[in-house]
């Protein structure tokens, strides 16, 4: 029996580049698919070529050629990686990616318009054509929508199903209508697809075209009916509703494993516990804090944005550091969330460290050293964090929604 074809669509993967959970799910996923259906499974990941994916050694040239973007023709290169036994393919454009960010930029609609058209126009190119694209959240959403309106009568794309998989519905990629034609491509009646509420609503129009449409968790699956939750889509999800799916995210445990981390002070497992301590005695040294096994200490990484729930830090942090408590926090975000937390430790150097930016390695040793680690997000369609550091023996506080319940 021939395998299944899949192609995972994404604008991030770990090892290679992750801003968040998106980027580490698309890192393990596809990974742990291969590994436990080889023989029934041929999937392989693709994204963009970004500045920041600095190790590109063992990358293979696959070809150049340009990609029709309304009236634009743009270089397109594509490269090749094979990681963990999984493929990788990587969309080239130094204009649209050689960036220091890959997100806020003012075009990223048509970063993310040539991304996906670039997809599908390089899949003869790569000589792989999918029985499955998987796409993710906004950013890769024209991917199903162009696979509907241009592509469902081309030989070998017809037969294509797709997926769109919602990691956080408040992200959707609206912009002006009048852009549908010179951006995005679409005309005519094509230009329904994405019009919502008198904008450009790409998030909607991919739920309207994929042939399925999955979240990252069972709770949250059910959460986005009501559009509190829905953030406007409530009304395309209740159309929807046969389409969609709920299925919780994992995570890589061998990547997160505190009894093999290198990145870590000490290793350590359930049966030698103890040694955990040293991990918290590292994280205090490294944090510029006072040592003390009896003193708890709780982290935090996050994003610093406020449906992380960091207005409910704020409004009882100041009295929880009155007691014998340390906090470690790693994250960035809004800059007004940014400058309370660095306030904080001025005011209170030996009780609070804070670290703005994201750093892989010092994330480790957080979730190694700490005793606690505090996530009570308003919204978390799934969360990541919250098992990672139950993977290393850090018990998570959470506020109970979505994928935390």
């Amino acid at each position: 029996m021939s395998k299944l074809k899949v192609l995972y669509v994404t604008s991030e993967a770990a090892p290679f580049i992750a801003t968040g959970g998106l980027g580490e799910v698309a890192g393990s996923l596809p990974k742990a698919l291969a590994e436990k259906y080889e023989d029934k499974i041929d999937i392989r990941i693709i994204l963009p070529l970004y500045q920041g994916i600095v190790d590109r050694s063992g990358f293979e040239f696959l070809g150049k050629t340009s990609v029709p973007l309304a009236w634009r023709q743009q270089y397109c290169g594509v490269y090749k990686k094979v990681e963990n036994k999984v493929t990788y393919y990587f969309i080239d454009n130094e204009y649209y990616f050689k960036r220091s960010e890959c997100y806020g930029h003012f075009d990223d609609g048509e970063r993310f318009a040539f991304f996906s058209k670039a997809v599908l126009f390089v899949l003869p190119m790569i000589e792989f054509m999918p029985d499955l694209i998987h796409a993710n959240d906004w950013q890769t959403a024209l991917v199903p929508i162009y696979l509907s309106a241009k592509y469902s009568s081309y030989e070998g794309y017809r037969n294509i199903k797709s997926i769109i998989t919602i990691h956080n519905i408040e992200y959707q990629g609206v912009f002006d209508l009048n852009i549908s034609e010179d951006v995005f491509d679409l005309h005519g009646k094509e230009k329904g697809i994405i019009e919502f509420k008198g904008a450009i609503n790409l998030l909607k129009g991919a739920l309207e075209t994929a042939h399925i449409i999955s979240t990252v968790s069972e709770s949250y699956s059910r959460e986005i009916y009501d559009d509190y939750y829905a953030k406007g889509l409530a009304e395309i999800i209740q159309k929807n509703s046969s389409k969609i799916r709920g299925i919780l995210n994992g995570i890589d445990t061998e990547k997160f494993n505190p009894e093999n981390d290198l990145e870590i002070f000490e290793n350590y497992n359930s049966k030698n516990i103890e040694k955990k301590y040293l991990n918290k005695e590292n994280l205090q040294s490294l944090s510029g804090l006072p040592q003390g096994k009896d003193v708890p200490v709780i982290g935090i990484i996050s994003r610093l944005v406020k449906h992380k729930g960091f207005d409910l830090i704020i409004n009882s942090i100041e009295g929880i550091l009155k007691e014998k408590v340390q906090f470690i926090i790693l994250g960035k975000g809004d800059r007004g969330y940014e400058r309370y937390f660095e306030y904080l430790q001025e005011s209170y150097r030996d009780k609070i460290y804070v670290r703005i930016g994201f750093d892989s390695d010092f994330a480790k040793k957080i979730y190694a050293g700490a005793d606690l680690f505090l996530m009570p997000s308003i919204s978390e369609p799934c969360g990541i964090a919250q098992m990672i550091s139950s993977r290393y023996g850090t018990v998570p506080i959470v506020r109970e929604t979505g994928g935390l319940k």
